[in-house]
C-alpha cells in the first residue's frame, strides 16, 4: 500500500513552510529539538558564512567562559615570548640572574598587567621596541576588553524564551477520539503574556511514483492564550479534516514525518516578543499516553506550585 493512501485526502497541504519537497535533498529532521535549523552551509569559506557576534552569543556559557580565559592565556603568552625574546634586560625591575623560567614568569605577568592596563608599576619598559611593544599590547588589551564587555553585555541583555518543551509528543484520548499533544512550560522567573502557537506536520509522500515532502497545518484546539504562567498542552484533535486520521501506531513507527511547533509569546521584562521552536518526529511520539498534571495547589491552598519535573511525566492509556 502507497504511503499517500495513509493520507486523509481532506487534508490540504501548505506551501509556505520555507522547507524543500524533495525528500533526496533534506537529510535528517527538519528542525532540532533545540529549535535551530538542521543545516550545514558550505560553498563559502568559515569567515564568510559565519557570524562569530551571534556564535558568540548564542553558544553555551562554559563555552564562552573557555575561549575567554583560553584568550586571555594565549595574548599573555605571546606577548611574553616577545618582551623575553627581546631581553629581560630591558623591562626595569626584573633581576637579570635566576633562571630563564622565572625571567619567562616575570615577562608574563608584566604583559598581564600591561594587557589589562592594571600597570602597578613593579616593573617598566626601558628602551624604544619594549616601550613600543607594551604600548601596541594596551592597545591590544583595551579594544579586547571592550569587545569583551559588550559580548558579555549582548548574552546578559538578550531577550531569550525560557521555554522548555516535554521530550515526548503524544496520542492521546480526547473527547470520545484521539488527540496529537505537546506540552511546554517556562521554567525561570519571567512573565510571559499573549501567547500564541502553531504546529506543522511534515511527511514524505509518494505521488506519482515519487516521494515528496508535504506539510500540514494541524488546527489546535487553543491555539493562544492571553497569560503563559503554568504548564500549556497544545492540543490537536484528530478529526475527518486532519492528515493523521486514521493512522494507527503501527504507522507511526512506518511513516517518516515530523511535527514541527512554532510558539511566540510576549516578554514583559523585555517588552518585546520571544520565539521558541522544536520538533517531533514520529519516533519520539506515544501512542497511547495521557501527560501527568503539572501543577497542584500548597497545603495552606494559598499558592500553586508548578512541578517542572514533570514535564515529560506520562501515563500509558489504551485508545479505543
Amino acid at each position: 500500500m502507497s504511503l499517500l493512501s495513509k493520507i486523509n485526502s481532506k487534508a490540504t497541504a501548505d506551501a509556505n513552510t520555507g522547507f524543500g519537497t524533495n525528500p533526496g535533498s533534506y537529510g535528517g529532521r527538519f528542525i532540532n529539538k533545540d529549535g535551530t535549523a538542521n543545516i550545514s552551509k558550505r560553498g563559502m569559506t568559515v569567515f564568510s558564512r559565519i557570524s562569530w557576534y551571534h556564535t558568540m552569543i548564542s553558544m553555551p556559557r562554559w563555552r564562552f567562559m573557555a575561549i575567554l580565559f583560553t584568550f586571555y592565556i594565549l595574548v599573555n603568552f605571546l606577548f611574553a615570548c616577545i618582551y623575553y625574546s627581546i631581553g629581560v634586560e630591558y623591562l626595569d625591575g626584573i633581576e637579570t640572574t635566576g633562571s630563564e623560567i622565572v625571567k619567562f614568569g616575570k615577562a608574563y605577568f608584566f604583559s598581564a598587567q600591561t594587557f589589562t592596563t592594571v600597570g602597578y608599576g613593579h616593573i617598566s619598559p626601558n628602551g624604544f621596541l619594549t616601550s613600543s611593544l607594551a604600548a601596541a599590547e594596551a592597545l591590544v588589551g583595551l579594544l579586547s576588553f571592550a569587545i569583551a564587555t559588550g559580548l558579555f553585555f549582548g548574552r546578559f541583555s538578550k531577550p531569550v524564551a525560557h521555554i522548555k518543551f516535554s521530550h515526548n509528543a503524544l496520542i492521546a484520548p480526547y473527547r470520545g477520539g484521539s488527540a496529537l499533544m505537546m506540552r511546554l512550560t517556562p521554567f525561570k522567573n519571567t512573565d510571559f503574556s499573549d501567547a500564541l502557537a502553531k504546529i506543522t506536520l511534515g511527511m514524505s509522500v509518494e505521488e506519482e511514483g515519487k516521494l515528496t515532502n508535504r506539510f500540514y497545518s494541524l488546527p489546535l484546539e487553543l491555539d493562544r492564550i492571553n497569560a503563559l504562567t503554568l504548564s500549556w498542552t497544545l492540543v490537536h484533535p484528530i478529526t475527518e479534516e486532519s492528515p493523521l486520521w486514521g493512522f494507527r501506531e503501527s504507522d507511526f513507527k512506518s511513516v517518516e514525518g515530523e511535527v514541527l511547533v512554532y510558539l511566540k509569546t510576549f516578554d514583559d521584562m523585555f517588552s518585546t516578543n520571544v520565539v521558541a521552536k522544536t520538533s517531533y518526529t514520529f519516533e519520539e511520539i506515544v501512542y497511547g499516553a495521557k501527560f501527568d498534571v503539572m501543577y497542584t495547589e500548597n497545603e495552606a491552598n494559598t499558592k500553586t506550585i508548578l512541578h517542572l519535573d514533570r514535564l515529560n511525566s506520562f501515563t500509558r492509556v489504551t485508545l479505543d
